[in-house]
């Protein structure tokens, strides 16, 4: 009978792409690494990233302007870009083998836009740094004793034991994927103080039936203006998705966190507009002219020209005008009164969907206890964290990646360094 190995340098708990990354770069440095994954497979997640494309990083090199998209704990993060930001982690996968290309908005994708050809790779890279994988182990306990971990129990009793261990274990969010929230209980356990956990990068819900009536209906490039107690909070713009409980899309992800925020305080309403580069004059002016030059066109077939078919007749719903009139019959006063709902199209929130159904999970391990030129932990002395579960998230297009490759990475080289 051969006698499994228990005895490790590093042992990495957790096998999305921080605990991925944290386990090459500490079996690179010289570290005799494990990396245990309750599930079957690793990095189930991060196929589901991109829309499956995989948006791995974001190119912003600018590091003071990058940290802005973490919002108030991006600071945290200088460090760990310092050492490996953007440029650094296209290089690395470009090493691997992986060919990029950026988009809009700096989001860095595989040129063959295959989430599984970035998993393959890391897989690979895995394999030739010499880093033992356990498949389908659940950790059922972390003990510590003076001050520091000193085993790692198993399902089935197996015990684990290593020098250094990190805790990769994500967030919450996508718990099918395995982000249970474990690492969360484990860290809080080990003396760690834990932010509130929240939805962030999650959908909204809202109140009008009119906007879930459009499910599946997209705007590439809509104007967003946030209100509360009848004030402009903020705005931004991006592509929304309509859904049946509500908007999702890339640009709601993106402010759901600041919604989440307003919430707490009150009512919340949104403004869409699907012609941001337009005003009322000028939307008047050129629904006068397609009305009379098609006179007796329906108004939502005439509407078309202006604005996406999948929305006119909503329009017309929510300004209350027939929308089976000839343009012919409607008045100024109308028209007018469709230039201004097409170009603020209110929605009520109600809330956020749950933080599973989150792309992220905001909150977690708090940064007073982690020292951001290590990722150790000042509570525990030979525990690391890397990733989503570390107190601190990003906007929409690369960031998240970004900060599990960077943060993870610099777990792991840490952890080798003092098992030395």
């Amino acid at each position: 009978m051969v006698q499994t190995k228990n005895k490790f340098d590093v042992a990495v708990i957790g096998g999305g792409p921080a605990g991925m990354m944290a386990a090459i770069w500490a079996a690179r440095s010289g570290a005799e690494t494990i990396l245990i994954e309750r599930n079957e497979t690793l990095g189930k997640k991060l196929l589901l990233t991109g829309g499956g494309r995989c948006n791995f990083a974001n190119a912003e090199n600018d590091l003071r302007r990058l940290v802005v998209g973490y919002g108030k704990t991006g600071p945290f993060l200088f460090h760990a870009f310092s050492e490996f930001g953007p440029q650094a982690v296209v290089d690395f996968f470009n090493d691997l083998g992986i060919k990029t290309v950026v988009e809009d908005n700096g989001r860095v994708f595989p040129k063959s836009g295959l989430a599984n050809e970035v998993l393959a790779a890391l897989l690979r890279t895995l394999k030739e740094s010499g880093v033992e994988i356990r498949f389908n182990s659940t950790v059922t306990g972390v003990k510590k004793e003076n001050g520091s971990i000193n085993q790692i129990i198993l399902s089935g009793g197996e015990i684990v034991k290593a020098k250094n261990h990190i805790i990769a274990t994500g967030g919450k969010s996508h718990p099918a994927t395995g982000s249970t929230g474990e690492g969360y209980n484990w860290a809080h356990d080990l003396g760690h103080c834990i932010e509130k956990l929240k939805p962030a990068l999650v959908p909204l819900k809202t109140k009008e039936t009119w906007a879930k009536n459009l499910s599946g209906v997209s705007l590439k490039n809509a104007g967003i203006a946030v209100f509360q107690n009848g004030k402009k909070v903020f705005r931004d713009n991006g592509e929304i998705l309509f859904a049946h409980f509500g908007l999702s899309g890339p640009a709601i992800l993106g402010i759901s966190g600041r919604v989440g925020e307003l919430l707490e305080k009150g009512e919340v309403t949104i403004s869409l507009n699907p012609l941001p580069e337009s005003n009322l004059d000028a939307l008047e002016k050129d629904l006068h002219a397609k009305f009379s030059k098609n006179p007796n066109r329906q108004l939502a077939n005439c509407l078309t020209d202006v604005i996406p078919q999948s929305i006119a007749a909503a329009v017309c719903g929510i300004a209350d005008i027939d929308a089976e009139k000839t343009v012919n019959d409607i008045t100024r006063a109308q028209r007018r009164l469709l230039a201004v709902t097409i170009l603020d199209l209110r929605l009520s929130v109600t809330g956020l969907m749950d933080i599973e159904s989150g792309m992220v999970t905001g909150g977690g391990v708090a940064l007073e206890s982690i020292d951001d030129k290590t990722m150790r932990s000042k509570v525990i002395l030979n525990l690391f964290f890397g990733g989503e579960i570390i107190d601190v998230h990003g906007r929409t297009g690369g960031y998240n990646l970004l900060q599990c490759w960077s943060t993870g990475r610099l777990a792991g080289i840490s952890a080798a360094k003092t098992v030395k």
